[in-house]
Formats: C-alpha cells, structure tokens, sequence
C-alpha cells in the first residue's frame, strides 16, 4: 500500500512545480526504487488528461543520469562520448519533466575513473543546458535505505525527515523568503565572514530567485549569481560535498579576480581538483545562495536538503543559472555546476554593508 505521502508528493509535483495541463506530455526520470512514486504520478496524470513517459535512471547534477545500467556503461564505453541526440529530443518535446532521485547505492560511480566522468559530463551538458533553461522541470527525492544510510538515519526516520521537508505550506514559505529576496535583488555588494571565511562579490545588475518548490522539491532557499569577475577572498566550507560520486569535505578556496587561485581539499581533493579543470568556467563561482527550509534542521549529505538547510550559506564552482543573470551581464558557463555548503551559526552576511544575518539569525526574525 503507497504511503499517503507519496500520493501527496505526486500531487504537489504536477500541481505546484510544474502546473501539469490537460493534453501535455511529461516525461519522468526514474529507477525502480521510486516505483511508489512513478506509479501515485501516473495515476495524478492520468486524472489531469496528460501523457507520461518513463526513463529508467537516477538524477545526478554530475554527469546527468546515474545508477547501475550508467556505471556499466561507462566501465564500457572506451570511445568518445557524444550528445544523446535522442534524449535531447525527448526533453525538448516534452511539456514538462520530473527527475527523482531514488539511489539503491549512493557510490555506485565511485569506480569509474574521474577522466571518463568528466568527459561524460561535457557530453551531456547540452542535457543540463535543457534541464535548465525549460520552465516546467523539477528534481525531486525518493527515500531509499541508501540515502536515510548516508543520512545517518533509520528509513522510517529519513521519511519522516523528507516529507517534513516537502509537505508545507508552500505560499506561507514564498512569503517568508521574499524579504531575503528583495534585498539580494537590489544589492551591489555581498560580504560572507565567519571561521577562515571572508569573501565579497558584486551581485550589480544580477537577479535573486526565490526557490519556492518549483524546480527543485523541496525548495527552501534564494540565491542569485555574482558578477563573474567580481569574486575575491577566502572561504572554508565546514559541512562534506557529494562530488561526481565521492565525498570532498573540509574545501578551502581562494578567489582573485573571479577564479579560483588556490584550492584544497581534506578528503577526495582529486576529486575537487578534477571538476575545477572540467573547463574555463569550472573555476568560478556560479552561484550564492542562502538555505531557509526550517523543516531542514539536519545534514544529511545530499545537497537537494542540506543547501536549503535554514542557516547554511552555499557558493557553486560553474555554471551559473540563467535566470540569475542580468541581460547585460555574462553568464558563468560550465558544465559542471556543484555546491559548496558552510554552517553560517558562527558568520555573518552582509549587503551594501549592512548585516542581514547574524549567526545563522537573519535581523527581521
């Protein structure tokens, strides 16, 4: 029998974060493991006139599709890596897709080397690049034993911990963020200090989102992109990154000009050093954003939760979204874009120099 909850998550996916109509065509990326899930949206779809079609796979930010029918194909494959032209199309045609992250094995890539993942990756950044520019997209989780494993939690307890995260008044959470917003939208200069952290970037003439639930689920953040030469100082990220499959934790990078100059790594530092060189635009930061997802009191080593976790700040080394981007202002491209997570219980950050949040407290709470 399906949770109740999950009927409740389907729900949310086709009526909040990608507004499902009659008649579209929506294409879900799935594996087995999110079986509950594909079958309570097909039945949400089938009830709104609209037609799914299924891709047997797992998100992943790094290479674009993971799981063991990936990992077998990579450990094969010996030529170069092509654009799947087909699956493009898919995308493209589709009115709507919803990628679930559902993994049996959260390393199941850890074996394939970190050239041919990186070469994967500059193949399917035409895929992101869809994933990212199209409207009506959104990645959401699936609990599995892997995950609540690497959360540190027992399965029923990860559950309740993913659906305390999703299940909420969503309308009640745009408003809360909107302060954090409108003043990231009208700043010219951010600040972030705290423990081996003092870094500055321009954000003129760059654009605030809100993440209210309707491209990532849950939502629960703002961010924005800084001015692409415009970021300078140091910054210690305290909580571990998942990376192309590996766990790169205790990161320290300094900036000059926009790029990143001096990098270090307590663990998998290969690992930071490979995605930093995937291309000219994987050594700048692509991305600031600030975590308020108050359900999200917990690290749990899976970015989709812990960069919405209320009182965390993230930068991302890569792309940067094009909705964050003034028209007269240069996007960041890469192919690779990946999170950064820092504890702010013991920071500050500051616009225009004014404090906005102290200590992981922002000053109108």
């Amino acid at each position: 029998m399906i949770d109740d909850r999950v009927r409740q998550q389907a729900t949310k996916l086709v009526e909040w974060c990608v507004e499902v109509e009659p008649g579209d065509t929506v294409t879900i990326i799935a594996n087995e493991a999110a079986k509950e899930l594909v079958t309570a949206l097909h039945a949400e779809l089938g009830d709104r006139g609209a037609e799914p079609v299924t891709v047997y796979a797992t998100m992943d930010v790094s290479v674009g599709l993971s799981g063991e029918p990936m990992r077998a194909f990579l450990q094969h494959h010996d030529d170069e890596f092509t654009s799947p032209s087909h699956l493009l199309a898919l995308l493209e045609e589709s009115d709507a897709v919803i990628g679930i992250r559902s993994d049996t094995n959260t390393n199941v890539l850890s074996d394939v080397s970190e050239e041919t993942k990186q070469r994967r990756a500059e193949a399917m950044a035409p895929f992101m690049d869809v994933l990212t520019e199209k409207e009506q997209v959104c990645g959401t989780q699936h609990p599995t034993q892997a995950w609540a494993q690497r959360a540190g939690m027992s399965l029923p307890e990860y559950e309740d911990f993913v659906y305390g995260a999703m299940l909420r008044d969503w309308a009640a959470v745009e408003e809360k963020q909107e302060s954090l917003r409108e003043r990231l939208e009208s700043a010219s200069e951010a600040r972030i200090t705290g423990p081996e952290t003092d870094i500055t970037m321009s954000l003129d003439g760059m654009h605030a989102v809100s993440d209210i639930g309707e491209r990532n689920f849950p939502g629960g953040e703002v961010f924005t992109a800084p001015v692409v030469d415009s970021v300078e100082g140091e910054i210690w990220f305290d909580k571990p990154s998942m990376v192309q499959g590996h766990e790169v934790e205790d990161v320290r990078l300094t900036v000059k000009d926009g790029t990143i100059v001096e990098y270090s790594a307590g663990k998998n530092e290969e690992t930071l050093e490979s995605v930093l060189s995937t291309d000219e635009g994987a050594s700048r930061i692509g991305e600031l954003g600030v975590g308020m997802n108050e359900g999200i009191d917990r690290f749990t080593r899976n970015m989709l939760f812990d960069e919405k976790m209320d009182g965390t700040v993230h930068l991302a080394i890569g792309r940067a979204y094009h909705w964050t981007v003034g028209e007269d202002r240069e996007q960041n491209q890469s192919a690779v874009h990946v999170d950064l997570l820092k504890d702010m219980s013991e920071g500050r950050i500051e616009l225009d120099g004014e404090v906005v949040q102290e200590d992981g407290e922002f000053v109108w709470e």
